[in-house]
């Protein structure tokens, strides 16, 4: 969604308000990402202010069953219609022609705030590294597996 913002930079006080949904191209976003908020000149400083809602589909990083998880990712950006130090790039926003496309700063955002990776709950076993299943329904029943290199300590304790 572009934002004609040159009235919010022009005039002190003044404002826009935010709220539409666009569509994420990735299959683990299962919803389209819904954007509310608003974009805002307090005293010559134009900010976004936001916060964005989707639900994320992904496999639990231990026993690989499917989940999906509601998130919100809160969107905060300073608006600057040109940044003169390079230094300051990451710090703010450039917007260039007072336009500015709002999906391109809250989908960076979004893929910034996703985990690397989710558990289905706190307390998950995985999966049997031997025969694969799922420890969270009990014990599998595999023989338990002895590193080689304490393999002679076995042998004098007599187990």
């Amino acid at each position: 969604m572009f934002v004609e913002l040159e009235s919010v930079f022009n005039n002190d006080g003044s404002s826009l308000a935010i709220d539409y949904s666009y569509s994420l191209d990735d299959e683990s976003i299962a919803t389209p990402v819904h954007v509310v908020g608003e974009i805002f000149n307090k005293t010559g400083i134009v900010t976004l202010k936001a916060k964005a809602t989707f639900d994320y589909a992904t496999q639990c990083a231990l026993c690989c069953k499917p989940l999906v998880r509601h998130a919100t990712v809160p969107v905060h950006h300073i608006l600057l219609t040109e940044i003169q130090d390079e230094d300051f790039d990451d710090l703010y926003v450039q917007v260039e022609n007072m336009r500015l496309l709002v999906d391109d700063l809250v989908s960076e955002d979004i893929w910034l705030a996703i985990p690397p990776r989710f558990v289905c709950k706190e307390d998950c076993k995985g999966l049997c590294a031997q025969c694969g299943a799922d420890l969270n329904e009990g014990p599998c029943g595999c023989k338990k597996v002895i590193d080689p290199r304490l393999a002679a300590l076995e042998q004098l304790l007599g187990e």
